[in-house]
């Protein structure tokens, strides 16, 4: 007798839902797993899928019931200080923990040797050896030591003596690039994706601290200008934004020889788990994290991190559980998003065809690489001709991360401001220009959206505006990509009360994951959303997806509705003996399972459940392929009406309307409110947010919010949305995230396009700080941050 299992291979063809409502749905056959439920009617057909819901966990944030990882506290926890360079590059000679080990209440104290989230040299013999790494940022974790209480860890952090042999430095990127800068690292050195994103190629040159270029091809692009009517240039410059999300990177770590707990403020409960079994050589059922609520991530939360591994080493050390939680000023370092100069040429025929685009961007992403601008000039707009070239630059400061959208905020500003010159160049409405050249469905429904909706047909030309209040329009558009882990499974039970329960791995970062999942039970079920338990974030629980990339909603919703489906039919065949008929006679009706024979006869869930033989039935269910090997973009228009104030300097942003499609809107209200979330911290990076470093100290001299502006309520305009639902026929839900396409991509491009409807200035260079706009409009000198 064989005992090999073999997968369920059986499969159907059904009829989906296809296209968009405004341009007409049609009908898209698939063939899909016999399992599977059947394929869902447009949203307007649901009862709870598609339509707006409070948050799952709403009032446990708002009365403080909910569960930070900086609320947790274990019996004998303690308390630790993570200890960082003061110098921004040097070898380390010593360090002396004598004195912080003596202080009344230290339990442990632990050295650093090997530091993550740095670039590494592909040729390590380039550095001398050491058991301590080489210092390459000012702020670069050092050590950590762990007390009874946050004071006595602070008072010991400040007894570690550190003796270095300080090195040149270099901090600022276009200093970088010089022939004769002080180098980063002596040789080539290469930067590991992270779970988020981030990192770059290693087959690339480097030349000192210019890592790249990493090149796209298409075409012919001197064919492609050569052939163009019209050609259009601009030279752009983004600033280093930190992610200053309101909770900091934290751990809280138990090791105990049977299991480490790790209780960790991440995006990705099994990515840590994984980096935490990797660094610790422990096998991976031997790591449980678990993520009850977070404070934001925005992509720079995934994996063990220097803290995790420094609070694990400290715990390990002591015997008890350790709390390490950045500062601050910590959290400002840790990661950001990279800056950028970009050079954009692109060529067109006189009625708007674009004919070729050349892009070359520099960025730095400190110690590590991704600083890539090129993807809204790679996939926004058909183009038969194309040469991007992105350069990654070193420089004495702390890493890059993924943010939301990596690169499109920075690609998009210059991108997007570009294809308006083209407009102008070519006496053409920037929408019907994007008509000409764009061709996905989705951004022209949303195009049209703009069109009824705003005050568009009323903007005036450029600078037309008397008087030192200038008020303008502009638009921008987005594209980011459908990404989908198969990392992504639930488990649901039915228990015979009538409970219903969802377990997965998969964490709620924020933005609503857990209404998310309930609405796709509630659905399946036919009971209301808040009557479905949810319980996620524990790694003993079936895998989830990392929360990043627009990934989660694509990836978990099918596998919870196929679990959600496959358990309904074990449910209804365990007990349609007791009711004298077959599984296959069971239907849901208006929230209630109606014998199909009988439409009369109808039942409650918890009428059904009673007459389970069992306590309990489950099912689980992992996320089956996309249906098709389609790519798939999604993306948004964000309209922009602005007043320059060209006496002060000052940009007030009064309006702003976006149309975004992400497929299936699941829960509007939180698609919504993650929109409205990007739009902020887009306008945010467009007028205030900017890391400043000490050219001569090298460390970072606003890392704090006091000096590191970030849009406050007074900033807010107001925010109209339109969703447009974008059926694709590629899940049993056909969801996806729309975290990174919301409006933190357009906001500064669409900005930057009104600035110049009303002033007739192109601002070229952001944030649009008072100084910065007097210095493009000419009234002061250019102000060197």
């Amino acid at each position: 007798m064989s005992f090999d299992a073999k997968p369920n291979t059986a499969t159907r063809t059904d009829s989906f839902v296809w296209g968009i409502p405004q341009s007409g749905l049609q009908k898209k056959e698939r063939t899909v797993p016999i399992d599977e439920p059947p394929p869902l009617p447009a949203n307007a057909e649901l009862t709870y899928i598609g339509k707006p819901t409070l948050r799952y966990d709403g009032p446990a944030k708002a009365m403080g019931k909910g569960k930070y990882t900086a609320d947790i506290n274990l019996p004998g926890m303690l308390y630790a200080r993570l200890i960082d360079a003061s110098i921004p590059h040097g070898r380390i000679v010593s360090v002396d923990t004598t004195a912080a080990e003596k202080l009344p209440g230290v339990r442990a104290v632990h050295v650093i040797e090997h530091v993550y989230g740095v670039a590494e040299l592909r040729d390590p013999k380039l550095e001398t050896p050491s058991r301590y790494p080489v210092v390459r940022y000012a702020g670069q974790p050092i050590a950590g030591v762990a007390a009874v209480s946050q004071q006595v860890a602070d008072d010991a952090a400040k007894l570690v003596k550190i003796q270095y042999d300080t090195m040149p430095f270099v901090v600022d990127r276009s200093a970088a690039r010089a022939e004769n800068a002080p180098v980063v690292f002596p040789g080539p050195a290469d930067a590991a994706a992270s779970a988020g994103g981030g990192g770059g190629p290693k087959d690339v040159p480097q030349t000192g601290n210019v890592h790249g270029p990493q090149r796209k091809t298409v075409g012919d692009i001197q064919k492609g200008f050569i052939d163009a009517d019209v050609i259009v240039e601009g030279e752009y410059f983004t600033q280093v934004q930190t992610h200053s999300a309101l909770e900091t990177h934290g751990f809280v770590v138990d090791w105990k020889p049977d299991e480490v707990t790790v209780y960790a403020s991440t995006q990705g409960t099994s990515s840590v788990r994984d980096e935490f079994a990797e660094v610790f050589k422990l096998p991976k059922s031997k790591v449980r994290v678990i993520t009850e609520y977070m404070g934001g991530g925005f992509g720079a939360k995934f994996g063990a991190g220097n803290e995790g591994v420094v609070a694990a080493n400290l715990s390990r050390k002591a015997n008890a559980p350790v709390k390490l939680m950045l500062d601050r000023r910590q959290e400002h370092i840790v990661s950001n998003r990279p800056d950028s100069h970009q050079k954009l040429k692109i060529g067109a025929k006189h009625d708007g065809t674009l004919t070729a685009i050349e892009l070359t961007s520099y960025g730095t992403a400190g110690v590590g690489t991704g600083a890539g601008t090129a993807g809204p000039a790679t996939n926004m707009y058909k183009c038969p001709n194309l040469l991007t070239e992105e350069y990654d630059v070193f420089i004495n400061a702390g890493p890059g991360a993924a943010f939301r959208a990596p690169g499109h905020p920075q690609g998009c500003f210059a991108f997007e401001q570009t294809i308006d010159d083209l407009a102008v160049k070519l006496n053409m409405d920037p929408l019907t220009l994007r008509e000409k050249i764009d061709e996905s469905p989705a951004r022209k429904a949303e195009r049209q959206v703009i069109l009824e909706r705003t005050n568009w047909r009323n903007r005036r030309p450029a600078g037309s505006d008397t008087g030192p209040i200038k008020r303008g329009m502009g638009i921008a558009q987005s594209v980011w990509y459908r990404f989908v882990s198969m990392n992504s499974s639930c488990e649901i039970r039915v228990s015979r009360d009538g409970s219903v329960e969802l377990m997965s791995a998969v964490q709620d970062l924020g933005t609503g994951t857990k209404t998310l999942l309930a609405i796709i039970v509630a659905e399946e079920f036919g009971i209301p959303p808040a009557n479905v338990v949810i319980r996620i974030g524990d790694t003993r629980f079936p895998i989830g997806p990392d929360s990043g990339g627009s990934v989660t909603a694509g990836s978990i919703t099918p596998a919870v509705r196929n679990a959600s489906y496959q358990a309904k039919q074990k449910l209804f065949a365990a007990v349609a003996p007791h009711f004298g008929t077959t599984a296959d006679n069971f239907a849901l009706h208006d929230g209630r399972i109606v014998f199909k024979d009988d439409p009369s006869r109808s039942y409650t869930l918890k009428q059904i459940t009673a007459k389970l033989p069992t306590a309990e039935i489950s099912a689980q269910a992992t996320r089956v392929p996309e249906y098709s090997k389609e790519r798939l973009t999604y993306g948004g228009v964000d309209y922009v009406e602005l007043a320059v104030d060209t006496e002060t300097g000052r940009v007030h942003i009064e309006n702003v309307f976006g149309a975004h499609d992400c497929g299936r809107p699941i829960n509007p209200t939180g698609v919504i409110s993650q929109i409205n979330g990007g739009i902020l911290q887009g306008i945010s990076y467009a007028l205030f947010e900017q890391r400043i470093m000490d050219r001569n100290a090298g460390y970072m001299l606003n890392a704090n919010l006091e000096n590191y502006k970030i849009l406050g309520a007074r900033e807010v305009p107001q925010i109209d949305i339109v969703l447009v639902e974008n059926y694709i026929a590629q899940s049993s839900t056909d969801a996806a995230g729309i975290g990174e396409s919301a409006g933190i991509i357009t906001l500064a491009a669409a900005i930057g396009n009104a600035f110049y409807n009303a002033t007739g200035v192109r601002m070229r260079k952001i944030p649009m700080t008072p100084a910065n706009v007097l210095s493009a409009l000419g009234k002061i000198q250019e102000v060197q941050a």
